[in-house]
């Protein structure tokens, strides 16, 4: 074997979950596997075990195969700033800032990194299995292209197409895609999935047989909605949106445009004693919450801009005069403190911004990402934990005096007099089991999920889900 492509008819037809549960059906065969996704956009990322960072879904894949999470997995990623500009990061590292527009011109010259990433992963296990990005129908980004089609050719990939019949259209998506190709490109792809199915699928029989006699391409199955799909880690912040039912502790999480490791979030919602809002554009904080949490963000001082236009920093005022808690995470962090000052113009024009004025401490926006895996000790509650921290900028002043945790006896964080304003920069603190008990405990809550074995769980559920209903062994022999 070698490689599989998993291409989608658009954005958010589930690839990102085909490949994660391909990739646990091939571990569990015996076979050594491992995901590939040639260009992601997301601002949910991970931290690697060789000190970079890929998209968080390919993270998910890595776990999925039994796999550390390595660059070579997510080669470029794209991590938006603002609504035309993203910055580009290749093989783990920061390369460039770049307009929408300018990226055209980028393209071609990362096609080597790609072809190189990818040939040390083929060369290493049994399989990679491949996730295409967005859409090979988007004909208007072929030039130069290293997601879909191009890398394809270039890597001589067979591509499995997948539509999602749940927005309705898949019969077009799917025979649509096809008559949008070149030539040479359709030529790539060896057959096509249904995902998302309600009901019985039954009553697809004749709408599956017309897209394989109007394509040519032979069908490998129709996949049911998978309902534990919400156990495993969200890839989009389209993904976040609502409240999870659960028990009496309340916790708010404001969504910012530019919210990032919103997988700090994924823990919460699994615990039963929890009931998790999230709290969009528009939306008031809600008076019940115990807890606020402000989340990461790729472009801090222009999300806290974004916070002021909804008025939630008269909302979080309020909210802590009452006696309610809040944790800043990363960018959430930034923001509690007095000022956040950018003074190259490193996310954005240069300036300094006020904060929210919660926690004494000032940032200072610095060129050089702190990229690692962190161990630490939670200060409050003698708690060990772990996660990761992925960011730019330097914070001080005299509320770090009150850490909320200490790095090999470091102080991290800071903390307010009162004890209910907390800052850090540690993403993935509330994976760990008993770092969450102990933080939920003190706000008078029980912790009864086990995060890790949940996910576990899920992924393996995930593969058997993928057995049922897919030619799984048909689609591994595309890969021969």
């Amino acid at each position: 074997m070698t490689a599989l492509m998993v291409q989608g008819c658009g954005s958010n037809v589930g690839k990102s979950l085909l490949v994660a549960g391909l990739c646990r059906a091939a571990r569990r065969r015996g076979l050594s596997v491992a995901p590939f996704k040639p260009q992601n956009m997301s601002n949910n990322a991970a931290v690697t075990v060789d000190g970079g960072e890929i998209g968080r879904a390919q993270a998910l894949q890595a776990l999925a195969s039994g796999l550390e999470p390595h660059t070579d997995m997510n080669p470029v990623l794209l991590k938006p700033e603002t609504d035309t500009g993203a910055q580009v990061v290749v093989q783990g590292r920061r390369l460039t800032t770049v307009r929408a527009r300018d990226y055209a011109a980028l393209k071609p010259t990362l096609m080597a990194p790609v072809l190189e990433s990818f040939t040390r992963l083929r060369a290493s296990h049994d399989l990679v299995i491949v996730e295409g990005a967005g859409s090979p129908a988007e004909v208007n980004l072929r030039s130069g292209d290293i997601a879909n089609m191009g890398f394809a050719r270039a890597g001589g990939v067979p591509v499995v197409l997948v539509g999602d019949i749940d927005r309705g259209g898949v019969i077009a998506q799917i025979i649509g895609t096809q008559a949008v190709l070149d030539a040479a490109d359709a030529v790539m792809v060896s057959g096509f999935v249904i995902n998302k199915f309600r009901g019985d699928p039954t009553l697809f029989d004749d709408g599956y047989r017309l897209i394989e006699a109007r394509t040519g391409w032979r069908g490998f199955g129709i996949v049911p909605h998978f309902a534990a799909a919400a156990k495993l880690p969200a890839e989009d912040a389209l993904d976040l949106g609502g409240a999870t039912a659960g028990g009496p502790l309340k916790i708010a999480c404001l969504a910012p445009s530019r919210i990032a490791n919103f997988d700090d979030l994924d823990p919460l919602k699994l615990e039963p004693s929890v009931s998790l809002t999230m709290v969009s554009a528009g939306e008031a904080l809600p008076g019940d919450a115990t807890l606020v949490i402000l989340p990461g963000s790729k472009s801090t001082r222009s999300d806290l801009a974004f916070l002021r236009a909804q008025g939630w920093d008269i909302d979080l005022t309020a909210h802590v005069r009452r006696g309610g808690h809040v944790l800043g995470i990363c960018g959430g962090y930034q923001m509690l403190g007095r000022t956040i000052d950018d003074p190259e113009g490193i996310e954005g024009a240069p300036g300094e911004t006020a904060g929210l004025g919660l926690l004494d401490v000032v940032t200072v926006m610095t060129p050089d990402k702190r990229l690692t895996r962190t161990a630490a000790r939670h200060a409050a509650t003698g708690a060990a934990m772990e996660g990761y921290e992925i960011h730019i900028g330097r914070t001080e002043g005299p509320a770090r005096a009150r850490p909320f945790a200490f790095v090999e006896g470091i102080p991290e964080g800071a903390v307010s007099a009162s004890g209910r304003v907390m800052g850090s920069y540690l993403h993935g603190m509330f994976a760990g089991d008993a770092f969450r008990a102990a933080f939920l405990s003190a706000l008078g809550a029980p912790s009864s999920a086990r995060y890790g074995a949940e996910v576990e769980a899920a992924l393996d559920a995930l593969a058997d889900h993928l057995e049922a209903h897919l030619d799984v062994a048909g689609l591994f022999a595309l890969a021969r």
